[in-house]
């Protein structure tokens, strides 16, 4: 007997506890395989394709495009066969709260424990027997369509009828359930000409064509002039208001409570900058992959925090100690499709500037097709951040929650500059350093900064760090 699977939103790692719907990748009445792809989320951190671990008839979708949907809800519901009947399966041991039916028969099956688990997913914690859930009932915000599934025996006796379970209209393509919904065509009051009495895109046309339109359409048209003029100036003001979603929410939520809980201080030095572009030249001169100046600006951080470590560092969450890292995993600022994100390069400090540059390179790319995944957008300790590239010399920077301390570049450029005692056109940057004053005081903040400076100036120093 075939029976309706409930896949929930499975927790996507990091704690998180909702993702918003970006889109839908199956309709109502596609038939999948088991770990197929059925919708696309954004997390706090990435976009990310979320697999189905049935294989069946999706019956019903929740949550439309750009909807939040909260870790544990329901995703889709899918009509899978047990023994003898499609040959499609979900995992072994299907969980607890799975709904059960298909067709016109319902069928329960008892709870089996919990749900194997998505690959590289956590299991969401649930309420132990929860509700089944049958087919033709609605539940906010789903689909909900009947599904000829295939049975092996015929149905022994007729399941008695639950009245306060509402009629499903026997429609299966979205496409036809929208153009009755443009119509304004009442899908209840049809007779379906299709397999089983489905109601097809020929129907709604004739009852177009017939003038068979529902009550709602013209209650709508009645109501709009209304409602637009009893329309309060409040909601008028708020036309323009984007909510806070996915990224963007995490964003404005982490570098609130940066602001609220660091006690960031920032300095600055102005370097010149034209030996370290000299240096450049000459690399990319050579046979190989060419440098990048941001490259070289990792390779400086990494040996400059290798001189001031107490700054590769983080306070603790109750504020009663700070953490010291041992590895230096650079995040520096990218932007993507998505905004403005902060991949991370693990492990800097050990490797090469040809390495870095190819990691840099690497990471910016997939910041730019969005396809960036959770690990290389969580664990920095510390960034490095060149807002040079959008033409701007200066920023004072709200600190990478828990980080310590940042590094902003500013955009080289040439400029009048005194040179061994002369004024001289060279080419000039402007470094300022972010920092947690809890781990540090000014003084290693500034001696971070000045190191960092003499290397942008005289890069041959860096030899004698290496």
């Amino acid at each position: 007997m075939p029976v309706v699977r409930e896949f929930r939103l499975p927790d996507l790692g990091e704690g998180l506890t909702g993702a918003e719907v970006v889109r839908w990748m199956v309709e109502v009445g596609d038939v999948i395989a088991v770990d197929q792809a059925v919708v696309e989320v954004e997390t706090a951190k990435a976009v990310v394709e979320v697999p189905c671990p049935y294989g069946g008839v999706v019956t019903a979708r929740y949550g439309e495009e750009g909807e939040e949907v909260a870790v544990g809800a329901p995703l889709v519901t899918v009509a899978v066969a047990s023994e003898g009947g499609l040959p499609v399966a979900g995992p072994s041991g299907a969980g607890a709260g799975a709904g059960a039916a298909a067709g016109a028969a319902v069928a329960a099956e008892p709870a089996a424990g919990v749900e194997r688990p998505l690959v590289g997913y956590g299991v969401a914690e649930t309420a132990k027997g929860g509700r089944r859930r049958r087919v033709g009932s609605s539940a906010p915000g789903a689909v909900v369509m009947p599904v000829a599934v295939p049975v092996v025996a015929p149905v022994a006796a007729p399941v008695a009828v639950v009245p306060e379970v509402p009629v499903v209209v026997p429609v299966i393509s979205p496409l036809v359930r929208r153009l009755a919904r443009e119509q304004g065509v009442d899908l209840a009051a049809l007779t379906g000409s299709g397999p089983d009495g489905l109601i097809m895109r020929a129907d709604v046309e004739r009852a177009v064509a017939a003038g068979v339109a529902a009550p709602v359409a013209a209650a709508v048209a009645a109501v709009a002039p209304a409602a637009a003029a009893a329309a309060s100036p409040s909601a008028v003001a708020a036309e323009g208001v984007v909510p806070l979603r996915g990224l963007r929410r995490a964003v404005a939520e982490k570098l609130s409570r940066s602001h609220r809980e660091i006690p960031a201080a920032t300095c600055w030095v102005d370097a010149d900058a034209t030996g370290l572009m000299a240096l450049r030249r000459q690399l990319n001169a050579a046979p190989g992959p060419k440098v990048s100046v941001l490259a070289l600006l990792a390779r400086i951080c990494t040996v400059a925090l290798a001189r001031f470590p107490e700054l590769n560092s983080s306070v603790t969450e109750d504020g009663s100690g700070i953490v010291r890292h041992s590895a230096v995993h650079l995040g520096f600022a990218a932007q993507g499709e998505r905004g403005l994100v902060v991949p991370v390069v693990r492990d800097a400090q050990a490797r090469s500037t040809e390495q870095l540059g190819e990691e840099l390179g690497r990471l910016t790319e997939s910041a730019r097709n969005g396809s960036l995944t959770l690990a290389e957008l969580t664990g920095g300790t510390f960034t490095l951040n060149n807002y040079g590239v959008f033409g701007v010399d200066g920023s004072t920077p709200i600190l990478n929650h828990p980080e310590a301390a940042m590094l902003g570049v500013g955009r080289i450029v040439a400029k009048p500059w005194v040179h061994e005692g002369e004024l001289a056109v060279r080419e000039v940057t402007q470094l300022s350093f972010t920092f947690d004053h809890r781990v540090c005081d000014g003084g290693t903040a500034g001696g971070f900064l000045r190191f960092v400076a003499d290397c942008v100036e005289q890069p041959g120093m860096l030899l004698r760090q290496l």
